[in-house]
């Protein structure tokens, strides 16, 4: 079994290549015309922001999995759940690197997401490796492919604001590496770990006022990966219920956020998938939060949910529902509130 020290190594390696990185594939973003330009309504960056930093995400992952499987004569198993975890997350990656150039439709993206889900369900339930699975091979199908396609989309969504996505990503992964860790599932932890190092290197370069953003390529990488790994951990508590929701915790912010958008957008009868100012972070600059308290919020919150799966995964038993009903009325409350708010 890995040590502290080599996965805490792993985290800083990660982070070093992905924030060394960032700054090249600024530059090339720059070269090549690969911009973000506020040109739409729902923009609220006052200059153009170059593309291309979930490449260097990208790069950090990979390149850093690749030598934990081989420092660790990796397994067939281990090359399996590699398979099914990283190979989508690349190719959505590549999908989105392709809107970050050329503008795909909303359908192509969704079309390769499903895909995408599909292969990870397939593999997952093939090899019996989903995490909290209900017995019925169906039922785990449809639940995954619906998760992946869900929460890839979500952390798409989320990415709208400086340090947002990559923040949340990077401690929701820290928060999943502890609980992976802590019950034994030492690759769910290798690859948790990593993807918080790339996020928090990159980060670096996304805070406050950003020099780069992640794109497509990073945000539909990050999502996939992020979801599969989710699907993938097998949670401690004892009732089924509260296992289910583990996953969701972790990422309720960026649900969150994709709920009230979606409601807003609905009831002023618009597209889910028509950009506004609709957003948490816009709601939070509406409210009179800066850019840069705006985020930190969104961090902060994260946290909180997090750190509330942190204490129901180590809770007694009886105590485990209890704090479920809890997470799920304050984040009712926080649908309400921000709901409340002017959606434009």
């Amino acid at each position: 079994m890995l040590n502290s020290t080599e996965f805490f190594l792993a985290f800083l390696i990660s982070g070093i290549v992905c924030g060394v990185v960032t700054p090249m594939m600024k530059s090339s973003a720059i070269k090549f015309g690969i911009v973000d330009t506020p040109n739409q309504a729902h923009k609220t960056h006052s200059g153009s922001i170059p593309y291309l930093g979930g490449v260097a995400i990208v790069i950090a992952v990979l390149l850093v999995s690749t030598i934990g499987f081989v420092a660790l004569d990796f397994t067939r198993e281990s090359v399996l759940l590699a398979i099914s975890v990283l190979i989508p997350a690349l190719i959505l990656g590549l999908v989105g690197l392709v809107d970050d150039v050329r503008q795909l439709s909303p359908m192509s993206r969704f079309v390769a997401q499903s895909i995408s889900g599909t292969f990870t369900a397939s593999l997952l339930i093939i090899t019996n490796t989903v995490g909290s699975p209900t017995g019925l091979d169906f039922l785990d199908f449809a639940i995954t492919v619906f998760w992946i396609v869900g929460v890839t989309n979500s952390i798409n969504f989320f990415d709208n604001h400086d340090g947002g996505a990559s923040g949340t990503v990077a401690i929701t992964s820290l928060v999943l590496f502890f609980l992976a860790y802590d019950s034994g599932q030492i690759f769910i932890a290798g690859l948790a770990v990593i993807l918080a190092g790339a996020c928090f290197g990159f980060l670096f370069w996304n805070r406050s006022p950003a020099r780069i953003y992640m794109g497509d390529a990073g945000a539909l990488f990050l999502g996939t990966l992020i979801a599969s790994l989710l699907v993938r951990y097998d949670p401690n508590p004892i009732d089924r219920l509260t296992s289910f929701s583990i996953p969701i915790l972790l990422l309720a912010i960026p649900i969150l956020d994709t709920t009230v958008a979606v409601v807003s957008r609905l009831r002023r009868r618009k597209s889910p998938f028509h950009g506004g100012k609709d957003h948490l972070s816009h709601r939070l600059m509406r409210f009179g939060f800066s850019r840069k308290k705006t985020a930190i919020t969104l961090w902060a919150l994260t946290g909180f949910f997090g750190s509330l799966a942190l204490v129901i995964s180590n809770a007694p038993y009886h105590l485990e529902r209890t704090l479920l009903y809890l997470g799920t009325f304050i984040w009712i409350v926080l649908i309400a509130f921000f709901l409340r708010q002017r959606d434009e």
